[in-house]
């Protein structure tokens, strides 16, 4: 489908050179030399993108950007603007606009915006289609994202949903791994099946086969009464086993029989039993160590690892955390009876620049503890943990319960937190970034490195 451009400018020499540089591109371009004519040309014609002047008589590009907004909704409005400054594109950007160009540009660099515009928009319509999916099939512990990152987990998660074959959940503890395991079930044809969870390091090795494959009456001391296991009470559904890394090395010969011969043998009979179970397996730990270190054998990760998930920590997909955010908060303040509107511009930043150690399940947390603390509709600063106001860091940033006074180490801190807001308000676009740091493209680089942000 053609891409349609609206371009607003009230220079007509500037119009017509964009209109010849676009059409050569293929894109359909519509234009206008005044606000009113681009709000009458909105409300008749679908509009994808939109080029728009920072100055023109009557409505301005700044006025235009919140009603192309409403009219638009999901269109990427990009502000062009021979006035560019760091406090004016972020104004346009808390107005709404996606992006902002400063004149006199080339046309590459138009050309360049509106592929990334549109890619944004491609990601977005398609975090939508997974948000709705995934909602459905999870209830209320739906999967947010729009990183790619977390995107292309998703993408991979929804095609094997359909199928049997084992999946391998890998990532730090608190990245959502059970969220996603029962989210494969739910959208599986086992979905109206038993979905069983166990934690394998939770459970002492003394009693792990029984609670697994079941045992038989008086297969020892204490089974007073046969048991099925969770094999058996998770036949036609599915079986997840966290933290797999930890299971016993005298038990993973067990599991790979079952895996193999899809049948188990309870403690203390002699007949084994049919099962047909869908095992998804997680762990925090590197099983390709564990392998080399002969701690995990080989035949079982090779089983496991059929349909792999790496699933990235939070401070991977920092774009993930605004969406993360809005979930937890609309979840308790609902729960909580706390009506809890939204958030302050500063603590917001202070929750995408952190490097959240704990992940997803840390985020949840203190989201919680926000809307609880919370004296009015409107979290703040105040309502963050100390842990997230001021954290530690490698920029030099004080130890617990103990402020620091260094200049130097505070300079980098707030360089690092400067670099990740602009990076965030541009879209990673580290030209434009370097323009509202008013540093040089070189310069951030170096930063960049130096502080080991990742945008």
């Amino acid at each position: 489908m053609t891409t349609r451009i609206l371009i607003v400018d009230d220079d007509d020499s500037l119009r017509e050179s964009l209109e010849l540089v676009l059409a050569a591109e293929a894109y359909d371009v519509v234009s206008a030399a005044d606000g009113e004519s681009a709000l009458r040309i909105v409300e008749a014609t679908a509009i994808d993108v939109v080029l728009c002047d920072l100055r023109m008589p009557g409505i301005d590009g700044m006025e235009l950007i919140p009603q192309f907004s409403v009219r638009l909704p999901g269109a990427p409005i990009v502000l062009m603007s021979a006035y560019g400054t760091a406090d004016l594109a972020i104004e346009a950007m808390k107005r709404g606009a996606y992006d902002y160009i400063a004149k006199p540009f080339q046309p590459s660099e138009v050309l360049l915006t509106l592929r990334k515009a549109a890619e944004r928009e491609r990601l977005r319509r398609q975090n939508l289609i997974l948000r709705r999916d995934v909602q459905r099939a999870a209830g209320d512990r739906p999967i947010v994202a729009t990183s790619p990152a977390m995107i292309e987990v998703l993408e991979v998660m929804e095609r094997a949903a359909a199928f049997k074959s084992t999946v391998l959940l890998t990532g730090e503890s608190g990245t959502g791994k059970e969220v996603l395991a029962r989210a494969i079930h739910a959208q599986s044809p086992r979905r109206e099946q038993a979905f069983v969870a166990v934690n394998c390091a939770a459970i002492p090795e003394t009693l792990l086969e029984s609670e697994l494959f079941g045992h038989a009456r008086g297969a020892f001391t204490g089974a007073d009464r046969a048991r099925r296991g969770l094999f058996s009470e998770a036949n036609g559904g599915t079986l997840f086993l966290d933290e797999i890394g930890e299971l016993p090395v005298s038990l993973q010969v067990k599991l790979l029989r079952v895996l193999q011969e899809e049948e188990v043998l309870p403690v203390g009979e002699s007949k084994p039993r049919a099962i047909d179970v869908r095992v998804i397996a997680a762990t925090s730990r590197n099983l390709e160590a564990d392998v080399a270190s002969g701690r995990f054998r080989d035949d079982l990760f090779y089983r496991l690892n059929v349909v792999r998930l790496d699933v990235p920590p939070l401070r991977e997909r920092p774009k993930d955390v605004p969406l993360l955010f809005d979930h937890f908060l609309a979840r308790f303040s609902k729960t909580l009876g706390k009506p809890i509107r939204g958030i302050a511009d500063d603590a917001l930043a202070h929750l995408v620049s952190y490097r959240w150690p704990g992940n997803v399940r840390e985020l949840e947390n203190v989201v919680e503890r926000a809307v609880i603390l919370s004296p009015s509709d409107r979290i703040t600063l105040r309502e963050l943990p100390e842990s997230v106001v001021s954290p530690v860091g490698a920029a030099g940033e004080p130890e617990p319960g103990r402020p620091s006074f260094a200049l130097k180490a505070a300079r980098k801190s707030l360089e690092a937190d400067l670099i990740r807001r602009a990076l965030r308000a541009t879209e990673g676009n580290r030209t434009h970034a370097a323009r509202l740091l008013e540093i040089s493209h070189r310069a951030l680089l170096y930063k960049i490195k130096e502080y080991a942000i990742r945008d």
